[in-house]
């Protein structure tokens, strides 16, 4: 089909490149063409029939050329090089790693952050898209229900936030010890003793690698069937400790949603005047239904918390947020000082001192237009429907003979595994069939299905074509040895 071609319009010109709305204008209507045809494109490349191999993508792109390419060419180019290898992890049948969709309000906000080019590191850099961001974070502790004093810093994901508030927690627990960790480092410091629960999300163990803590000596909390944390083993290592305390707890375990039993944990390790940092990446959205808060009584009694507004509240990547109880804490481990920058009147609205980086994208405008085009209510309900559509899921596929739903469906999450069939192999077919995403998964020592349920785009349309995709994959792979 061929395009009309893209109106010129220069708005700046310099070094002989052009500002114009024609390359503007051609991404746009790229990503409309793409956001109308996903939801029925395959899911996955491999479903596409097209060679999408590292080595066809690759020579796609091209080499660097010696001159420079008029820019709607280089959006046009990229757009038919990628194409092949992209996944719809955006629409309506992606299940895979709790990964939410983009919603439209946020997905236009962030097209006007790479516009605006703001750096957020200081009030005086940007003051319009700080404010953005001290407004989000305050509705994210209230749509959240935690303190509303605490600190909140807007981070990559959820990685960086859970490591940003641990990195407080260090600061905390060995500052009541009388000892100042970002002066003088860990080398002589008094131990910390780290709990962690068996079933923890592998990102606590890697931030604990870059604090310096490394993994091996970390206690850990046996959990039961489900990967709740069990509280009186905790309280017991607890009990058994002296000194600085850390304990990790969880907002929906990875792979079955459950939640750590969160009032008698923070009961066990504030009477040894610890700190509990709560990982809920996805979980903590829970606080945020009035059908799911219950799962999480006594979170908010917690020192710190970090969620990722992608997965769940589905605004675009880069949306990690890092929130504690202790904002001096907080503040201590991530200020940055330097004589060239200069601090505002409020150090609450110079982001920089709450999260790692200095140079650091607008990217809580995002997450501000995502609720505010939701609303209380509207986030309530993407919640409960998710929910309810995960509940589904288990439903249609526990009533086919031969399937298995290994967890109680307590939140977003479902886990399958199939009589005499090695889950893989299964995954691999749908995976390779397209009408869906799935991913795979080992829980309790065997392989299993991992199905998420974030997206705003899925409907119980998708989830039933899912459903017999997956169950025609199924009958198709005949019986294998279980591994």
């Amino acid at each position: 089909m061929m395009r009309p071609a893209p109106t010129r319009r220069v708005l700046h010109r310099a070094m002989g490149i052009d500002i114009d709305m024609a390359a503007l204008d051609h991404a746009r209507q790229l990503a409309g063409e793409y956001l109308v045809r996903r939801s029925e494109r395959p899911v996955s490349p491999a479903g596409t029939g097209v060679d999408a191999s590292v080595e066809s993508l690759r020579v796609a792109l091209g080499e660097l050329p010696e001159h420079g390419i008029d820019p709607v060419t280089v959006v046009d180019d990229l757009a038919a090089a990628v194409a092949p290898g992209l996944v719809s992890s955006g629409g309506g049948r992606y299940f895979g790693f709790v990964t939410g969709g983009t919603l439209p309000a946020a997905m236009a906000a962030d097209w006007l952050v790479s516009t605006w080019d703001q750096n957020t590191a200081l009030w005086v850099m940007s003051p319009g898209a700080i404010s953005v961001q001290d407004v989000a974070g305050r509705w994210l502790l209230d749509v959240l229900d935690l303190p509303r004093d605490a600190s909140v810093g807007f981070t990559t994901g959820a990685q960086m936030a859970n490591w940003t508030c641990l990195a407080s927690a260090r600061h905390h627990v060995l500052a009541a010890a009388g000892w100042d960790v970002e002066a003088d480092g860990l080398f002589g410091a008094p131990a910390v003793t780290v709990v962690v629960g068996e079933q923890r999300h592998s990102t606590i163990d890697r931030a604990l690698r870059f604090l310096g803590f490394g993994t091996s000596a970390s206690t850990v909390a046996p959990a039961d069937d489900q990967g709740r944390m069990l509280a009186g083993p905790l309280a017991e290592a607890v009990a058994a400790t002296d000194g600085p305390l850390i304990v990790c707890a969880q907002a929906g375990e990875v792979n079955t949603g459950a939640f750590d039993p969160f009032e008698p944990i923070v009961d066990a390790v504030h009477e040894r005047g610890g700190w509990v940092h709560v990982d809920g990446a996805f979980g903590a959205w829970a606080r945020a239904s009035q059908s799911t808060k219950h799962l999480t009584v006594g979170m908010e009694r917690a020192d710190s918390w970090s969620t990722d507004g992608h997965k769940w509240l589905n605004a675009p990547y880069d949306c990690g947020v890092a929130m504690t109880a202790h904002p001096d804490a907080h503040a201590a481990a991530m200020t940055q000082l330097a004589p060239y920058l200069v601090a505002g009147s409020d150090a609450r609205l110079d982001p920089m001192n709450w999260s790692p980086e200095a140079s650091r994208r607008a990217r809580a405008i995002a997450t501000y237009a995502a609720m505010r085009s939701l609303g209380r209510s509207g986030i309530d309900q993407l919640v409960a429907r998710h929910c309810q559509l995960a509940r589904r899921f288990a439903e249609r596929l526990g009533a086919v003979d031969g399937i298995e739903i290994v967890n109680e469906v307590v939140l977003n999450q479902v886990l399958v595994r199939f009589e005499g069939i090695d889950a893989s192999t299964v995954i691999g077919r749908v995976q390779r069939d397209g009408t869906c995403w799935v991913g795979g998964t080992t829980f309790r020592g065997a392989p299993a299905m991992r199905i998420s349920v974030s997206s705003w785009a899925t409907t119980e349309d998708d989830v039933d074509r899912s459903v017999d995709a997956i169950v025609r994959c199924m009958a198709s792979s005949g019986p294998t040895r279980a591994r």
